[in-house]
């Protein structure tokens, strides 16, 4: 069985989430208590389900015992893959209040503001956050969610993955990020009309980059500190890592390294998936 644990903050989407896992194939079950957890596996594996997501978040019973029964599953042989939702305060207090729904640890308390209770439910959930993979869903639309959610199913859950993201610091640097690089001080094709309404993906703008040494030189020292590190980390059994490359708009500089990143790390067999946060 490969069973997919959705959890995350109220409001970061994860009701969008469950519904692309539901079109991947998988069996999905909403708001199942931690303790249960085990049984259903069991009962769902015996009925010939092999592909199964479960939402588990603030509303089920029993958070606390969730990571000791993520063990015991995959002790069980069972592939346990983690996805964890989250969002900024701003941003999930826009969106409660565009949808005017209650925040679920806001039921009979009158003492606490709407982002007195979304920090609460982030402490609470902080155990979970770095049990699998984080998707920082502040600047996402809903289908871009769905896309990502897609290339997560994907993806072979066996070792490590390297997510290479790139984004614009004027948007605010990404929740899920194991490591920032910023590049702003790196010359700008933004500078320059012919180049500013293309992207790091385009052969001109590549070709600008390329021919600034500086620019070559960053790439040096970020491409040989993630090959120094990553072999560490992948003794320690983590399933993701992300890293996270910045300018200022996340359409050129930041895009074009992610891009070559990419296309190095997978050259050498390391599976990697890439994300372009503000280019929607």
């Amino acid at each position: 069985m490969q069973l997919i644990i959705l959890t995350g903050l109220s409001g970061s989407g994860k009701s969008v989430a469950l519904k692309a896992l539901e079109d991947s194939g998988y069996y999905c079950v909403d708001n199942l208590p931690a303790t249960l957890l085990p049984q259903i596996s069991q009962d769902l594996s015996a009925a010939m389900q092999d592909r199964v997501a479960v939402s588990v978040d603030t509303r089920s019973a029993a958070l606390e015992v969730l990571p000791e029964n993520i063990n015991r599953l995959r002790a069980q042989g069972i592939g346990v893959q983690v996805l964890f939702l989250e969002s900024s305060v701003e941003t999930l207090v826009k969106r409660f209040s565009e949808t005017r729904r209650r925040h679920p640890l806001s039921a009979g308390d009158e003492e606490h503001t709407l982002a007195e209770n979304i920090q609460q439910e982030r402490d609470l959930l902080s155990p979970l956050a770095d049990l699998g993979h984080r998707i920082d869903t502040s600047n996402l639309s809903a289908n871009k969610l769905r896309s990502w959610v897609r290339d997560f199913v994907s993806n072979d859950s066996n070792g490590l993955t390297l997510f290479f993201a790139s984004f614009g610091f004027k948007h605010g640097i990404p929740l899920d990020a194991d490591f920032v690089f910023d590049i702003r001080c790196l010359p700008n094709p933004h500078y320059d009309p012919v180049l500013r309404p293309l992207t790091g993906k385009d052969q001109p703008v590549r070709q600008f980059l390329e021919s600034q040494e500086t620019v070559g030189m960053m790439y040096d020292d970020i491409q040989q500190f993630v090959a120094r590190w990553l072999p560490h980390f992948i003794r320690d059994n983590r399933s993701y890592l992300t890293v996270a490359i910045g300018c200022t708009g996340g359409q050129h500089r930041s895009v074009y390294f992610v891009e070559r990143l990419g296309e190095y790390f997978r050259n050498q067999q390391q599976k990697v998936l890439i994300r372009h946060r503000e280019l929607e």
